[in-house]
């Protein structure tokens, strides 16, 4: 007979997932807990396979040429007086700030931390590496402000089920211990999960088994064995985001290759002969647009404006209403995106707008989107088409492009990546800049709707979440060298069974192919749970918990409770992260910025503490117990 662990009768809540996001959970469990627990006793278990505070995707064992895409000043596990919350603020340092204070002596770190933060300023772009020193020291003061009688005991193991009715304590299985843990509430921060192959992928992994070929499926980039990909042999990569920016790296500067720069600035990639040929392409065809490489000075735009709380209130209040994105949603976010945009135009860049700005921004908010009379007053007030903004233009940039061979669009695509470097690196166009805090602001009201299909979370990564400007640059100079070779848009992928080869084409160059025996897939798997390899969320599903038509996760908006096919949320089971339907687009953030993975994080923690709090069983009198984490090794009740 197994022997569940939790020997004291302890409350107890189990967190599975140690990554950023379980941290920030625990942050924001010690923010709340001396207003809604008190000294109580609890004990918080935290699952995962590998150490706290990185968890996986941002574990210290990864390739130290890996990097963020966002600059250390942008990146922050705090909140501030901006973050709509019930509980308390706790603000504390950005990466920058924490790095700074590595430097000067005032935080203790270890030689690795301390190494990695010598050289970083705040517009670096820091290496994931010293992200994941970040987050661990986040993780060490978050569980160091628990309350005296709070323990952590860490379980580096794999989840699989949860059992247990809806009216009782939970049951967590662990792979490799009979015995399961006991949990008055469960919440699942699991971050991003490996799926099984959808149809088309499983199609073209049999067709490469029986040719001898090499077939990568979506993955995290640097879970995956590469070593398939041979020096000189052509790769068809599809996928042109962040997932093909880190192949790009490992497979060169990985394999020995390094860069100089010239006199004139520009690099040049110096192969080892270690290199796979990369022949690159996807919907759009082109890399997602380049962080933005200047700070905004001046007048932010105020937002929201058109899509903020009493939009979103509206939209959710329609009795019946089958929301469609499309339809309903879209309409206010491109208003929303496009006032920004002209807000800061005008206060900013008078001179190139033939308008007092009180009177556009007037007849702007009467004007439907995408209408005669919005597309007629921005005409009239903004002579320069180069200042208009376009949203379908800069979701295909490609759009009835056709170059007459393989080599003119290696021209195009470099013009197009150089012109996009410059504009994201020049002031004179910030507008893109307000565009992006509008974006930003967009995704915060969004996690109120729940799923909006995977459109909208790709178009906001390709304009918001891009590489950093050097990655563009060294992409530029892996192109030059002939590492690198762009196959345009529309890509396409097919099995040639009689040559026994893969062959992808493009709508960019008509009629022209490329063949190769491997194919890379260069993106995450989609967060389906009914598809995922992930045990403990296919059992739950199985168990009844709902999904959404894309099959994310559902769960309520206000707190993260699981919901039923009923529509019912679950007493004691929480979920927050990608596989849910308040996905929030990351567990960290920028600061100022309202972060919705925050908020998100507060409002669990108080479900979770007045829960506790209001509906266990009376705590068991017992001594203080260490604030320090226990490891599973380490406590004897759990042997």
């Amino acid at each position: 007979m197994s022997r569940s662990v939790n020997p004291s009768g302890r409350p107890s809540v189990v967190i599975v997932g140690a990554g950023p996001r379980g941290t920030g959970l625990i942050e924001r469990i010690a923010a709340n807990a001396p207003e809604l627990y008190g000294d109580a006793p609890l004990d918080l278990h935290l699952v995962d396979p590998h150490p706290p505070g990185g968890g996986r995707i941002w574990r210290a064992g990864q390739s130290p040429l890996l990097w963020m895409n966002s600059t250390a000043e942008d990146v922050t596990m705090f909140t501030d007086e901006t973050v709509e919350l019930d509980g308390p603020v706790r603000p504390g340092p950005s990466l920058a700030e924490w790095a700074r204070g590595v430097r000067s002596g005032e935080i203790p770190a270890g030689p690795g931390p301390a190494d990695g933060a010598a050289a970083l300023g705040p517009r670096d772009f820091a290496g994931r590496r010293l992200q994941s020193a970040y987050l661990s020291w986040v993780y060490e003061q978050s569980v160091a402000a628990l309350p005296p009688r709070v323990a952590v005991h860490e379980h580096r193991r794999t989840a699989v089920r949860v059992s247990g009715s809806r009216e009782g304590r939970q049951q967590v299985w662990l792979a490799g211990r009979p015995a399961p843990l006991l949990a008055d509430l469960v919440v699942l921060a699991l971050g991003h999960l490996e799926a099984e192959l959808p149809p088309e992928q499983r199609k073209l992994a049999d067709f490469a088994a029986r040719h001898g070929l090499t077939h990568l499926p979506p993955a995290f980039t640097a879970d995956t064995d590469l070593s398939a990909l041979r020096p000189g042999e052509p790769v068809l990569v599809r996928g042109f985001g962040l997932a093909f920016v880190d192949l790009m790296v490992l497979l060169t500067e990985g394999r020995g290759g390094s860069y100089t720069t010239g006199a004139d600035g520009q690099l040049t990639y110096r192969p080892s002969g270690r290199e796979p040929v990369l022949h690159v392409g996807s919907r759009r065809g082109v890399p997602y647009h380049a962080k933005i490489g200047y700070e905004l000075h001046g007048e932010r735009p105020p937002l929201p404006r058109f899509f903020g709380p009493e939009q979103v209130d509206a939209l959710l209040a329609r009795p019946g209403a089958d929301l469609d994105f499309r339809r309903d949603i879209w309409p206010l976010i491109d208003k929303e995106l496009g006032f920004a945009h002209y807000h800061r135009l005008f206060t900013a860049h008078p001179g190139r707008t033939r308008m007092n700005w009180p009177d556009f921004e007037e007849k702007y908010a009467a004007a439907d989107p995408g209408g005669a009379a919005l597309q007629a007053l921005v005409g009239a007030a903004v002579p320069d088409p180069a200042d208009r903004l376009d949203l379908a233009a800069l979701d295909h940039p490609l759009a009835g492009l056709r170059y007459p061979d393989g080599a003119s669009l290696q021209e195009g695509l470099r013009g197009y990546i150089e012109a996009d470097l410059a504009r994201r690196h020049d002031p004179a166009h910030s507008p893109d800049l307000a565009v992006f805090l509008a974006l930003l602001s967009v995704y915060g009201q969004l996690v109120r709707i729940g799923d909006r299909g995977p459109w909208w979370h790709g178009f906001f990564s390709y304009l918001a979440s891009g590489p950093p400007g050097p990655r563009l640059r060294q992409l530029l100079a892996l192109s030059r060298a002939g590492v690198v070779r762009f196959l345009g848009a529309g890509m396409t992928v097919t099995a040639d069974e009689r040559r026994g080869v893969f062959r992808a084409g493009s709508a960019s160059v008509p009629g022209e192919s490329t063949e190769a025996r491997a194919l890379v897939e260069a993106r995450l798997p989609e967060p389906t749970v009914a598809h995922t390899r992930d045990a403990l969320l296919r059992a739950l599903y199985a168990d009844g918990a709902a999904t959404t038509r894309t099959g994310l996760l559902a769960v309520s908006a206000a707190d993260g409770r699981v919901l039923d096919r009923s529509g019912r949320p679950h007493p004691r089971r929480f979920a927050l992260g990608p596989h849910t339907d308040a996905r929030s687009g990351g567990a960290f953030a920028r600061p100022r910025t309202n972060a919705p993975a925050f908020r998100q994080n507060d409002a669990t923690a108080r479900a979770l503490l007045t829960f506790l709090r209001d509906r266990a069983a009376p705590p068991v009198t017992t001594l203080p117990v260490r604030r320090a984490p226990v490891t599973e090794e380490s406590h004897a009740a759990d042997q």
